[in-house]
């Protein structure tokens, strides 16, 4: 027998039932077996997180507070983060079944999640307006930067704690505050994070959660009149119904969205480097990323050789539960995606994609387990090669020259991220320039640091998260006009 948690959701640096007084169960899915209930939230919980944050913005300390202050509050935020992340690590790894060394490891003391809390909090005073040259005598004008207000963050299921510090780090270092919505597969460890940071002793109304359904918590938080902008991670067609809801008020929206990023492999390559980076790339986190670099295209010449390798190398993986330390990749994060990817995998045959490695062989009748699945000579223009599986799952392509896969790595709606993999640097480069996308890595993949800004070209998303620009996205500007000898002549002498 389980023993059940049960979550409230988060206000005021306090817990609350929903209005509602409804639940849903949230299973882990190593097991398939409920583990936790968390609140349906509804209009009432959205209405009071929204006012909360609002009250917070411009009755409490945090909208006067000094840049320089806020900093402080998010060097502690890094601190008691990295203090608990073994806590924070196993609920998220018990929530989405994400093994925890791909989540712990990353929460520590110096690592690049918590680093995100001291650029960040380093950030805060260095947010520089400008004076602006303007021709006029007796003038001066002025350029400065100011938060929104309340900002509504979505975050999705595959990295909740990861894709939330990429998100409020900047946000709260502009100055806003904020009320999250995690996915409703995946709200225990942004729950669990907010207990966490009570320690921190945030102003009432700065960080609230509420948790529910797209529909019935996400909209309306977006829809609400009090919120000033959004920041949506997701799939794509979550992306365009969030677009669409915040449009009807015209909220900036900041969006990161889907990917099928390509890997481009050129016969010069070192092709266990780029068998090893590729695998890396897709495998080891099932397939459940934005970035996942799916999409193979490999030069003729050596793409019977270079598929080989990589079955070689990935069909050895260890598909298992997510606890145990020999485990190499966990399940699915959640129980309709993963009978989401088996479809994809099904239509995939029928289409008659060959299929040269049947991750299928690692389900089980407990827990929702996918190995690593490649299928070789995919059709571009077919629905494996084209849209996001978001699952352990690759398809290989062959191009014959440098115009035609500088095509192929375009010929998406997609542009998230792609690969590049050679040993002549100069070319390297030189495509890199020519590919459609908001990263290109070169001879390595999924890197990424609090720095360097992330997001997509074309469909999958816009705005960006991480650096300056992520900073920036969470704030607007103001252009200031100071007459220094008013003369202002009567307009109908």
């Amino acid at each position: 027998m389980v023993d059940i948690k049960t979550f409230k959701y988060f206000v005021n640096n306090s817990w609350h039932e929903p209005s509602s007084g409804k639940f849903f169960d949230t299973e882990n899915p190593a097991t398939g077996v409920t583990w936790a209930r968390v609140p349906d939230c509804r209009s009432a919980d959205i209405n009071r997180a929204v006012a909360a944050a609002k009250h917070a913005f411009y009755e409490g300390p945090w909208g006067k507070m000094m840049p320089a202050q806020r900093g402080r509050y998010l060097q502690k935020i890094g601190d008691v983060i990295s203090r608990n992340a073994e806590r924070l690590g196993s609920v998220e790894t018990l929530d989405n079944g994400k093994l925890p060394k791909q989540i712990t490891p990353s929460l520590e003391k110096d690592a690049w999640s918590v680093d995100s809390w001291n650029y960040y909090a380093g950030m805060c005073d260095k947010f520089e307006g400008r004076i602006i040259p303007a021709e006029m005598p007796n003038l001066h004008n002025y350029l400065k930067w100011e938060p929104f207000g309340v900002v509504a963050q979505i975050l999705p299921w595959n990295s909740p704690i990861g894709t939330l510090i990429w998100k409020l780090a900047p946000c709260l270092a502009a100055g806003n505050t904020v009320v999250l919505k995690p996915s409703e597969y995946a709200s225990c460890s942004t729950l669990e994070l907010m207990d966490v940071l009570l320690e921190v002793d945030l102003p009432p109304g700065v960080l609230n959660v509420v948790t529910g359904y797209g529909q019935t918590t996400g909209e309306p938080l977006i829809d609400h009149k009090d919120v000033r902008m959004v920041s949506f991670t997701g799939g794509t067609v979550g992306g365009r119904i969030v677009a669409s809801v915040a449009a009807r008020q015209v909220k900036p929206v900041v969006m990161e969205l889907g990917g099928k990023s390509p890997q481009i492999v050129f016969p010069d390559s070192d092709l266990d480097l780029a068998v090893n980076g590729i695998a890396s790339g897709i495998f080891p986190a099932g397939g459940q990323s934005c970035i996942s670099g799916s999409r193979l295209l490999i030069h003729k010449s050596i793409i019977d050789e270079f598929t080989e390798r990589l079955v070689s190398r990935v069909k050895k993986a260890r598909v298992g539960d997510p606890n145990d330390l020999k485990t190499q990749i966990g399940p699915m994060a959640n129980r309709p995606h993963y009978e989401k990817v088996l479809k994809k995998i099904s239509a995939a045959e029928e289409m008659g994609c060959k299929l040269v490695l049947d991750g299928r062989s690692a389900c089980r009748e407990v827990g929702y387990y996918i190995g690593p699945t490649i299928f070789s000579n995919v059709p571009n223009g077919s629905d494996l090669a084209q849209n996001e599986v978001f699952g352990p799952v690759a398809s290989t392509e062959s191009w014959d020259d440098e115009e035609q896969v500088i095509h192929l790595a375009n010929d998406t709606i997609y542009g998230l991220a792609a690969g590049i993999w050679s040993q002549n640097v100069t070319k390297a480069m030189r495509i890199a320039d020519r590919i459609e996308a908001g990263t290109v890595y070169i001879n390595n993949y999924f890197n990424a640091a609090a720095q360097s800004p992330v997001g997509g070209y074309k469909q999958s998303g816009y705005g960006r998260e991480n650096g300056w620009e992520g900073m920036r996205c969470f704030m607007q500007a103001k252009s200031v006009w100071l007459a220094t000898d008013p003369l202002q002549e009567e307009p109908f002498s």
